[in-house]
């Protein structure tokens, strides 16, 4: 019996009420599922670390999921942290070493959004705390005041790399995708290449090339994953990719 590949998704760390939790967005957990037919398991983003090594020995793949914090801005620049700034430094202490580890052994990643973020500083690169700050750039965040499907609805194209993994997921030279983020990427981490660009010129999809897959998005492709033909055959590629990994490792 072939057993479905194993992808981990490093959880948030949440007060909710007295209690510390762990968690992860179901919608993200459901695209493991019904996206990429893979069997979601969550990794625990402790303190200290768990060895992560250990960790990724037991993964196919690995996603690293969208939040509602923010990266410590210590961790790509000298600037301070705004007022109100949502952050994890369990989760940054745990994704940001765990990321190029990763990599390294050749699991598959797919990094969506905070996730995204999380990759490009793990391989040196930079952000902008609020990109609609920056002049010359567009207000890339949802209407929080707005229903969930439209806060996820389409709002701008990307023009894809010719030649990218995206291009080809998606058969044509741009998509149409949705936008719900305040921090962007600033500067291109090492080893990066751009697959997505906004018609601001902001960069919205990176991929790694090497021996195993790595595409990290700044919109939500989780979102009604299998409505969504471009969202869908993006989380079947990470799942084929993960099943190729699965076969080459001896069953446990």
């Amino acid at each position: 019996m072939t057993r479905l590949p194993r992808v981990g998704l490093p959880t948030d760390h949440k007060q909710i009420g007295a209690h510390p939790f762990l968690a992860v967005g179901e919608k993200y957990v459901r695209a493991v599922v019904d996206g990429a037919g893979c069997l979601p398991l969550l990794v625990p983003t402790l303190e200290p670390v768990l060895p992560l090594r250990e960790v990724l020995e037991g993964l196919d793949g690995l996603l690293l999921t969208g939040a509602v914090s923010n990266i410590e801005p210590h961790h790509y620049s000298d600037e301070s942290s705004y007022e109100g700034n949502l952050l994890d430094p369990r989760r940054d202490a745990t994704n940001l070493p765990l990321i190029p580890l990763a990599v390294e052994m050749g699991v598959p990643v797919l990094a969506i959004c905070r996730g995204f973020q999380e990759a490009n500083i793990a391989f040196g690169g930079s952000l902008y705390q609020k990109v609609h700050e920056q002049p010359g750039f567009m207000d890339h965040r949802e209407d929080k005041d707005a229903p969930l499907d439209v806060q996820y609805g389409p709002a701008h194209d990307v023009a894809l790399a010719a030649g990218g993994l995206l291009a080809g997921i998606a058969g044509t030279d741009a998509a149409t995708v949705n936008s719900l983020h305040g921090q962007g990427l600033r500067r291109l981490g090492e080893g990066l290449a751009v697959e997505a660009i906004a018609p601001d010129g902001l960069i919205e999809a990176f991929r790694r090339d090497g021996p195993a897959f790595m595409l990290a998005v700044q919109w939500h492709p989780e979102w009604r994953v299998t409505e969504n033909p471009f969202y869908l055959g993006l989380f079947r590629a990470f799942g084929d990719a993960c099943r190729a990994r699965a076969a080459q490792r001896p069953a446990m």
